[in-house]
């Protein structure tokens, strides 16, 4: 099958979730033989990487239009030669699909979480991503939903039927430590949390929590974001010696970080399924985090919930007080439902279904 997936900031991933996705599920496609394009919004110098198709479509560089402008500028290109199915990411871009499916494209869309629900966006941004999850309930050939909590959602509010498919992860430790090593880390002696440095991520609730905690352990928290430069300045704003900003770190380096933690914390409360969450689950990480009904879904009892800054700091003292047996325990059960519910060959099994039905004419599905 000729393939696009669009909607993402493209590969190889560095930035987010959507683009690690991208990634893993266009590389293995194109290891089974299909003909895989990514746009993506920053060059790169192959045409064609790990076998799956690049094109480069400069982007709008601004806050609220960069990812809706970019993927409208995608699918006119698409159109010029239509693939037989195309992947839409994020349920912002849904207005756009008419026009790939009016191209001759099938279309699938998958529409991650509540966007609207982030604090970063304006009232017209919350307006657009609003509107936009009416729009996604008819203009793709199918809904694809990452979290049955918002398979629910999008059932209980709209009466839309969609395809439940996961995000994977890999399972296993890393031996290498050279990123330790860079930052001066020793295994097993810092917390962890990756993620962009958005308020509704709560990096800064995870710092201020663990202020209060009398460990020499270290915090390491991970990440970044364009347009948040306030709350970032905030973020880093502290005097704990024991507190590190190595800035972002994608590949080898995450996936040593994950590795080698002592334990892990994941504070999102918006979106659907977080990739980092099941990424840190299937390294066999001990981990902690806030307890929400899309977190709740993935962590399936064997990992270690809180509700607020509070919390977090009382679940932190547990940990380290926690015998290691225990713990090892719980980094064990993690990586076991991991390697039960969100492999990535599981997860391409899934999508390469999706599109063959969807190019036999299954309209709707789900």
């Amino acid at each position: 099958m000729r393939i696009a997936i669009l909607g993402t900031r493209g590969i190889p991933a560095a930035y987010g979730g959507f683009e690690t996705f991208a990634e893993e599920l266009s590389t293995r496609l194109a290891r089974r033989g299909h003909d895989v394009t990514v746009y993506c919004r920053t060059p790169h110098p192959d045409p064609v990487w790990r076998g799956v198709h690049l094109r480069y479509i400069p982007p709008v560089r601004h806050k609220y239009l960069e990812t809706v402008a970019h993927t409208f500028l995608s699918t006119l290109d698409l159109m010029r030669d239509p693939p037989e199915a195309a992947l839409y990411c994020n349920a912002a871009n849904a207005l756009f699909i008419p026009l790939a499916r009016r191209a001759g494209a099938r279309t699938a869309l998958n529409v991650d979480g509540l966007e609207r629900k982030r604090k970063k966006w304006n009232a017209l941004a919350r307006l657009w991503y609003h509107v936009s999850e009416g729009l996604a309930t008819f203009c793709p050939d199918v809904i694809v939903t990452d979290a049955a909590e918002i398979q629910r959602y999008y059932r209980d509010s709209y009466g839309a039927p969609s395809v439940f498919i996961p995000y994977g992860a890999e399972t296993g430790k890393v031996d290498s430590r050279a990123t330790l090593d860079a930052l001066g880390l020793e295994p097993g002696r810092y917390l962890l949390y990756v993620t962009r440095f958005e308020p509704e991520n709560n990096p800064l609730l995870v710092r201020r929590a663990f202020e209060r905690v009398d460990t020499d352990l270290r915090l390491v928290l991970v990440g970044d974001a364009p347009y948040a430069d306030d709350y970032i300045r905030t973020l880093k704003d502290t005097r704990d010696p024991r507190i590190l900003f190595p800035g972002a770190i994608y590949g080898q380096g995450y996936r040593e970080l994950q590795s080698h933690c002592f334990a892990y914390i994941h504070a999102t409360e918006v979106g659907g399924t977080h990739p980092a969450l099941i990424e840190a689950m299937g390294r066999g990480a001990a981990v902690l985090y806030l307890s929400t009904p899309e977190n709740e879904e993935v962590a399936g009892g064997v990992a270690l919930p809180f509700h607020g800054e509070d919390s977090l700091a009382a679940r932190i003292r547990e940990v380290i007080s926690m015998p290691e047996v225990e713990r090892r325990r719980l980094g064990q059960a993690a990586m076991r439902r991991v390697e039960q519910r969100y492999g990535w060959e599981a997860v391409t099994d899934a999508y390469e279904q999706l599109f063959e039905q969807i190019l036999a004419g299954a309209a709707r599905l789900g």
